[in-house]
């Protein structure tokens, strides 16, 4: 049995194409291991961020491909259809993180009700979050229309929830406005929902193109070109959380605001801009946003179930959103993948689209 895996060049993400890879048949499963068919993944400007950050976040370790290549990291669902555990079953539902591919082997372990984790070696030493499967079999939350908004915003929004838990513990770090770049991009238009919902002023930064999209999400107080933020008055404290990665424009503005820029935070790559010899900026020092460190933060602080229970309520105000600015685009097979995945790579995915693939014919 053979599955189908989607690769891209390390050094050159632009070169990517289809493989065919061995599948252990059923009965030749390592002990406790599942055969998961890969039935749809969600595909985002996070996932070239993803693959940006292979080498150095171990991206590229998670699910190995043939030297020189990567196959990059997706949410999705995938349906047990063969096991060696005894407590899961065939026809299972799992929702989690997957390869770019029609098939993956789970080595299960740390098997309950709600959930699994893959114990395989070579995805170890990575944030826990990666290896983790949620049984969602029934459950309505994950099911249709609703299962592919969890696919393409769940884990965004995560990240835009521990970025705003990040800021909020600080008290903003004396802000009152937050400028947020990449203001289309789902990551950022989630952290802009909640910074509005705490009575934060929230400024999306966006193309000249996206603006109206931008203005119509009703989450930003303003919305402001690129070309256009020197005109943001400069005489009040504000924050700058950086899902752009263009380092000209980070530069333009810590020397704008100088030192009432009182947080910079970098936390996503989307323009993948060629880092500039910025030297010391004005203001305060851009720094990454690393969230496993903020989860492993929260579990100790919050306990058990506090951070699902936290993040769980932030999610039910914003999914009504999701409906009235989410386009769902389903695509199928494997010339319809590399299309998503170079449009996506390029810039060309139109912000209200969220994009479900497969390789699966």
């Amino acid at each position: 049995m053979t599955a189908t895996d989607f690769i891209v060049a390390r050094d050159d993400l632009e070169t990517c194409k289809t493989i065919a890879t061995e599948l252990p048949a059923g009965e030749s499963l390592p002990q406790d291991a599942l055969l998961v068919k890969v039935d749809r993944f969600a595909f985002t400007a996070n996932n070239i961020t993803y693959a940006v950050l292979g080498d150095e976040m171990k991206y590229w370790q998670l699910f190995p491909a043939p030297n020189g290549f990567g196959n990059v990291p997706v949410w999705g669902f995938g349906e047990v259809i063969a096991s060696n555990h005894p407590n899961v079953a065939v026809g299972e539902r799992l929702f989690g993180y997957f390869p770019m591919a029609t098939h993956l082997v789970i080595e299960a372990t740390d098997v309950s009700k709600r959930g699994l984790r893959d114990g395989a070696a070579h995805r170890q030493g990575v944030a826990p979050v990666y290896n983790a499967y949620a049984r969602v079999t029934g459950d309505p939350a994950y099911a249709g229309r609703q299962g592919d908004y969890q696919a393409l915003l769940r884990p965004l929004f995560m990240l835009s929830f521990l970025v705003d838990d990040f800021l909020a513990e600080n008290d903003d770090f004396g802000a009152r406005t937050v400028l947020l770049s990449s203001a289309s991009s789902k990551t950022a238009f989630g952290l802009a929902h909640l910074l509005h919902t705490r009575g934060r002023k929230a400024i999306g930064l966006t193309s000249a193109g996206n603006i109206g999209f931008v203005s119509s999400l009703g989450c930003y107080d303003e919305v402001v070109t690129y070309d256009s933020v020197t005109s943001l008055p400069s005489g009040t404290p504000v924050a700058f959380v950086d899902m752009a990665g263009n380092s000209a424009l980070r530069a333009g503005l810590h020397h704008h605001f100088c030192d009432e820029m009182k947080c910079s935070v970098r936390v996503g790559l989307t323009h993948r801009a060629t880092e500039a010899d910025e030297g010391v900026l004005p203001g305060a020092k851009p720094r990454w946003f690393f969230a496993p460190d903020q989860i492993r933060k929260r579990a100790k602080e919050w306990g058990p179930g506090g951070i699902e229970q936290r993040f769980g309520a932030a999610w039910s105000g914003f999914a009504p959103l999701l409906e009235r600015c989410l386009a769902v685009v389903e695509s199928r097979g494997p010339e319809a993948v590399r299309q998503v995945y170079l449009d996506t790579l390029k810039g060309r995915i139109p912000p209200e689209q969220g994009h479900m693939l497969s390789l699966l014919g």
